[in-house]
């Protein structure tokens, strides 16, 4: 499926690009969407950084994220890295204390805080000595409140400011001359859309992660199981696990490792994370549960002949066609994954027992009598198993498109 964000150049005093602000969008119509900021936020999140990451966007430069209180509340930064983003707190947030203990943590982490939209008013005080960024808006404040607001900032040095909405050389000039360093509106560029392939994910299987980790006890197995019933789904959780944001000691090779490697509490969080972000309720893809055929198929397979690479072969399956969801090359998409040199190997055609164990269900997937005996050779294995496995394979698949 294809999923969208549109991103608005931030340019400096000497008219280079040095940011972009990251827009959240539904469609290929560049508006914003009637959505929760929390569900804006984390669907750019998973469309995003869980997906080919914010550097694809941004061209390696700083992306702006906007937070609203909701968003806030529910940590949702702790899914991005703070050395690549701007933390763009809405003029909505109530300058509260729960907020600023909020705002402080986020800078604590390491966040650069920026301020959208800035009206001054006393409360906002200790905000200011963790902000390094306040937004003016020109269509909403006149430079002349502007000016009556820069005097009472003149004690935070460390504070930059950048102008939003420039729309003509004379406000361009008019900032500068104030001291902006930082400048972003038509003047400049519109938002431009960015559009790119990602996975869908089956709303049961979403639903059913959500009810397992709101479980008092969390049952990784159970909840394993579900991951390995959709690509898209385990697809984002190996992407969090391979996103940078904390050391990977070992390179995973089942679901279940990689839910006992997060832990109990980024567990749910993850999960709460992909909740929110599902907003669609399309019908599954054919890719997706093909996908889901193929994982147990093969790990079928190789619990017979192979078991010491059963959870390996799973994987191996579950994401063999997901160069075609994505529509990226298979290489690509691999070196952004935490798998090991066999998976890997296997799904890039290189020959080992997995990628053998692949050929063979997809032989027997194509329906070639003459595909599947050629198959059956490297593995030294016989074909009369198979049907009775394929059957197997189909009705695990559809175990919770019930729920």
């Amino acid at each position: 499926m294809d999923v969208f964000v549109a991103r608005q150049a931030v340019f400096n005093k000497h008219n280079q690009v040095v940011a972009y602000e990251l827009l959240f969008r539904d469609s290929a119509e560049n508006s914003f969407p009637d959505v929760e900021d929390k569900v804006a936020t984390a669907k750019l999140i998973c469309d995003n950084q869980l997906n080919q990451g914010l550097s694809f966007i941004t061209g390696g430069r700083k992306a702006l994220i906007n937070f609203g209180e909701q968003s806030l509340k529910e940590r949702l930064a702790d899914f991005l890295p703070n050395d690549k983003v701007v933390i763009e707190i809405l003029e909505n947030v109530t300058p509260d204390e729960e907020h600023y203990q909020l705002v402080n943590e986020l800078f604590h982490k390491g966040f650069r805080l920026a301020l959208d939209d800035f009206k001054y008013e006393p409360r906002w005080e200790k905000f200011l000595k963790l902000v390094r960024l306040i937004k003016f808006d020109l269509r909403h404040s006149t430079f002349e409140e502007i000016d009556q607001t820069m005097e009472l900032l003149r004690k935070y040095p460390k504070i930059k400011y950048l102008a939003e909405k420039v729309e003509t050389q004379d406000e361009y000039e008019q900032a500068k001359r104030r001291g902006f360093e930082f400048f972003q509106g038509y003047y400049f560029a519109k938002p431009q859309m960015v559009a790119q392939k990602d996975c869908s994910t089956r709303s049961p299987l979403v639903m059913a992660i959500y009810a397992e980790a709101l479980r008092p006890n969390l049952n990784l197995s159970k909840l394993a199981d579900i991951f390995s019933q959709d690509t898209g789904l385990a697809y984002k959780l190996l992407r969090f696990i391979n996103s940078g944001l904390f050391p990977l000691q070992e390179r995973i090779d089942s679901i279940k490792q990689a839910l006992v490697y997060l832990g109990e509490e980024r567990v749910r969080r993850f999960v709460a994370l992909i909740v929110t972000a599902h907003i669609s309720h399309e019908k599954p893809l054919e890719l997706t549960r093909l996908s889901s055929i193929r994982a147990r198929f093969c790990e079928l397979v190789a619990k017979r002949h192979f078991p010491a690479v059963a959870n390996s072969a799973f994987l191996v399956g579950l994401f063999s066609l997901i160069d075609a969801m994505l529509d990226r090359p298979m290489e690509k998409i691999v070196d952004n994954l935490p798998f090991p040199d066999e998976i890997a190997q296997a799904l890039t055609g290189e020959n080992n027992t997995l990628f053998y164990v692949l050929e063979l269900v997809k032989a027997y997937e194509s329906g070639s009598w003459w595909a599947m005996q050629k198959a059956c050779q490297p593995l030294n294995i016989g074909d009369k198993e198979l049907p009775s496995m394929h059957a197997s394979a189909i009705t695990w698949s559809q175990m919770f498109d019930q729920l």
